[in-house]
Parts: structure tokens; sequence; C-alpha cells
């Protein structure tokens, strides 16, 4: 999938390590949250944490160099959880590059069985939030969450839709 000079594909393991230097340089850098490569196992082992379940992890390139990342973990059968949604700054806004990758998303879980999506963000990614409820996502109290949701320790607001 394209959007512009910028293609879509599933992750590599030859993406591995710019990968984390992508969303930890973002995390820490944008964010100043406290999380390293090291707090996000999952970075290193994309088969086994996303993939062996059932989801799927992508990456966005242009000229060669990564743009944007999203990612599905699927964690108990027709649920899903959006993870490492990561745009570059140059690539937000009126780019469009998240609504593809949004998109992109949401069809793959659909013609994978996915009926659910949820998702966890943390307070300061504001813009974030107001994104996901464009894209049709309603915000959802902590405790609404399936007991199987893969909760992260830097989240503290939640989202679901119906795919």
């Amino acid at each position: 999938m394209t959007n512009d000079g910028v293609e879509i594909a599933a992750w590599t393991d030859a993406d591995r390590d710019e990968v984390v230097d992508f969303i930890v340089g973002i995390q820490q850098g944008e964010f100043g949250l406290p999380i390293t490569a090291a707090d996000q196992p999952d970075l290193s082992h994309v088969d086994g944490f996303y993939r062996a379940g059932g989801g799927e992890f992508w990456v966005a390139r242009e000229d060669g160099g990564i743009v944007g990342t999203i990612a599905l973990v699927v964690f108990q059968p027709g649920h899903a959880a959006i993870r490492k949604m990561f745009v570059a700054p140059s690539h937000r806004g009126s780019v469009g590059l998240a609504a593809t990758l949004m998109t992109h998303l949401l069809h793959w879980a659909a013609d994978h069985g996915i009926e659910q999506i949820w998702l966890g963000t943390t307070s300061v990614m504001t813009t974030a939030q107001r994104f996901y409820t464009r894209h049709g996502f309603t915000s959802v109290a902590p405790e609404e969450l399936p007991a199987a949701f893969p909760l992260m320790a830097v989240d503290s607001v939640f989202f679901h839709r119906n795919v």
C-alpha cells in the first residue's frame, strides 16, 4: 500500500534496529516518556509477539527511511489491540500518513476476522486521542477493557471500536 510516495509493508527482520530507534526516539525525545527499548521486548520479537497470535506489524517508508509504524496484536479471538502507532513529525497532519496507516490496519483486521479493536495511549498524546476519536474510536474506562487486554504501564487513556 502507498501514500504519496510512502510505501507501507509488513515488518521484516531487517527493519528491527531502525524501527527501535524511530519509536524510542519519538517516545523519549518528543513525549519525554521514561521508556527504553528494553522496556519493549515486542520490538525485538515481532514474529513471536504480533504474528504468532495472528497479528501484524507494518512499517511505512519513504526514500528508504522509516516515517511511520503501526501494529496489531490479537489478544483473544476476534479482539486485537493497536500498538506502536508512530508517525514522523514531517508526515503528520495534512500529509495523511496516520489515516493511511489506520485504514490499512482496519482493512487487514476485517479481512482476518478481527471484530473489535482496543488501544491504550498516554495522557500526554492528546493529538493521538483526537485522531482516534475521528476514526471511530470511543473512549472507554480502564475497567471496561477485556481481562486479556495487553496493558502497557505507560497507558492511561483507552479506546475501542468495532471493525
